[in-house]
């Protein structure tokens, strides 16, 4: 009786480890040489950078539509779009989104233009004509389009772009330091698996290098 009591007892010890997975630093994820500073204060800062042209973003995003329902209250959720010169215009366009308010809006409505409806979206007029038919004024847009909120965000974004070395997307970020996409991960899915893992490694390094203070 005892080593079955043992035996069940053991079961329910090792049923959880098994439930998580172990993810490895150069093969699911890496971590940067030059750790930058992160924009969310007490917050694990995740930040994606995207092109709304680039296809496997496009794949990405019901991944992430799906994380952000459940995501770590530790944890914030920040976008920066790409700004190679031939994603410049969607970068300012997604900053243009931004400072009219309508980012949560017209996000995922833009990459099914592109995408699913296969629209060539890639100039400030055809872009202001598909805000006019999301019921937004399309005047507004274009005078956050060349705004110089906007300019000075593009001008952010290009700094930040440079600073992690990106080349390619969509690349994901875990505060200022740990890189994955789905590429690396395996998958859109398990690269949100990644990062709720790294979430919690850096709230355990944060944790230990604040009580060696």
């Amino acid at each position: 009786m005892k080593n079955i009591l043992y035996s069940l007892l053991l079961i329910f010890v090792l049923i959880p480890r098994l439930g998580q997975a172990e993810f490895v630093e150069g093969t699911h994820f890496l971590a940067s040489p030059v750790p930058q500073p992160v924009e969310t204060g007490e917050k694990i800062e995740v930040r994606e950078f995207f092109w709304y042209g680039c296809s496997h973003c496009y794949a990405l995003e019901p991944d992430i539509d799906r994380w952000l329902k459940r995501m770590p209250k530790s944890a914030k959720f920040v976008r920066t779009p790409a700004v190679a010169s031939r994603w410049l215009v969607h970068a300012q366009a997604y900053y243009a989104f931004e400072s009219m308010g309508v980012v949560e809006k017209i996000h995922n409505a833009f990459f099914d233009a592109l995408h699913r409806e296969d629209r060539r979206l890639d100039d400030e007029a055809s872009i202001a004509q598909f805000v006019a038919e999301r019921g937004l004024d399309p005047a507004q847009f274009h005078q956050a389009f060349n705004s110089f909120g906007v300019g000075f965000k593009l001008g952010q974004a290009k700094k930040l772009n440079s600073a992690y070395g990106v080349h390619s997307v969509p690349m994901l970020i875990v505060d200022g330091k740990y890189v994955t996409s789905p590429a690396m991960a395996g998958g859109g899915e398990t690269a949100m698996q990644v990062i709720n893992f790294l979430i919690e490694k850096s709230v355990a390094e944060r944790k230990k290098a604040s009580a060696g203070r």
